[in-house]
Formats: C-alpha cells, structure tokens, sequence
C-alpha cells in the first residue's frame, strides 16, 4: 500500500538513518518538537523497563515508548484535517477534543513512515491514551509508561498509588489512573468511549482491597 502523500512529504523531509531513536528525536526537533522528544525517550526508557519486569518485549516497547506521541508534528489545530485525509475514523470525542486523535494519528505515522508492522506496537501506539478493554501486555506498559512519565510539569498527583500498584499487576497499575480520570469525569471535556470501557473491564479486576 502506498503511503499517503502527506506523510510521504514528511519522510523526504530528513534523511533516515535507521537508528530509530536517533530518528525520532531528530524528526521531532525539525517539527519545532524538543519537549515531546524529551519526553517520549523518557517513555521509552520506563517501557522497556516495564517490559523487563513483568515478562514483555523490552525492545518492542521501547520503540513504542518512542513512537507513541510521534504526531506531535502536527499541531493540534490540524489534528482532525489529518485523521480525515489518512483515512482515520474519528469518533465524536475526538472532534470535540482533537488532541486526544493524536493516538491514532501516531500509530499510522509509526507504520507508514517509520516501517513497522508489528501489531502489538501499533496497537499500543493507538491506546497509549485512553487504553481500551481487554488490552495486551503491551498495551498497558505502554500505557503505563506513559503517565509515569507524563508530559506536565510537576509530580502526578496519582503517582505513589500507581507504583505502589505495580506491586501487583500492570492492570492495578493501569487503573489508578483510569479511576484517577473517571472520578473526575464531570469536569473533562469528554469521556472517550475507549477510556470508559478501559474502566468497565478493569473495574472488576482491580479490587482496592490490598492484598495481604
């Protein structure tokens, strides 16, 4: 399949040198990015030792850790024009909120322009902010990741839960946040769908009971 001429514009733009961290932040950097690539080597450090820990794919989740927030290249006021011209299916949230397509928009970026085909990266890719139900190992190291190093200034505020967490499972881990996010949810601007059925899958799995 052909790549979409849009991003074909953004791969001519460098020159590759298939090193894919050095790619990324150097991709980055040329889209006025330094933030997001401080902070997706930080992501993909924490991955790859997420994996480690419980089992996973270190290297696979470093290259997601690295990709994941790629579509920062396109500013958020051109998120939506974008999914629309690569085909993307954008649900009614994400027009309402368009910051938070920029998941989709990375997993495409990360498979046209960047070659990979590996299904458990891309799929981690797509999720890494709202999460899904019934998500991978993957999927939730890289979730996970991501909000131990998030991308505001300052300490989580759910962060000590969160490690503490860890000591039990990566979904334990997963749904501090998710409930984090949920028992806030009045204040957001929207629910995604996904996140909600994150919450409904995990709600049941993770007892707040501590384990003895």
């Amino acid at each position: 399949m052909a790549i979409h001429p849009l991003l074909l514009d953004i791969q001519q733009s460098m020159t590759f040198s298939g090193h894919l961290e050095t790619d990324v932040n150097r991709l980055l950097h040329l889209h006025h990015c330094p933030k997001t690539a401080e902070h997706s080597f930080r992501v993909g450090c924490e991955a790859e030792r997420l994996a480690a820990r419980f089992g996973g794919d270190p290297d696979a989740a470093r290259y997601a850790g690295l990709l994941h927030d790629i579509s920062a290249i396109f500013p958020n006021s051109e998120r939506i024009r974008t999914a629309e011209a690569l085909g993307i299916d954008i649900l009614p949230e994400e027009a309402a909120f368009p910051m938070i397509i920029h998941q989709k928009i990375s997993r495409v970026i990360t498979k046209d322009i960047f070659q990979i085909q590996d299904q458990t990266i891309l799929d981690a890719i797509e999720c890494h902010t709202t999460l899904k139900a019934n998500p991978t190992q993957m999927d939730l190291i890289i979730f996970v990741a991501d909000k131990i190093e998030w991308d505001q200034p300052g300490k989580p505020p759910y962060l000590d839960e969160l490690l503490s967490e860890l000591d039990y499972s990566l979904e334990r881990g997963a749904f501090v946040y998710i409930e984090y996010l949920w028992n806030q949810r009045d204040r957001l601007k929207i629910i995604h769908p996904w996140l909600a059925d994150a919450y409904e899958y995990l709600h049941p799995i993770c007892s707040k009971i501590k384990n003895p």
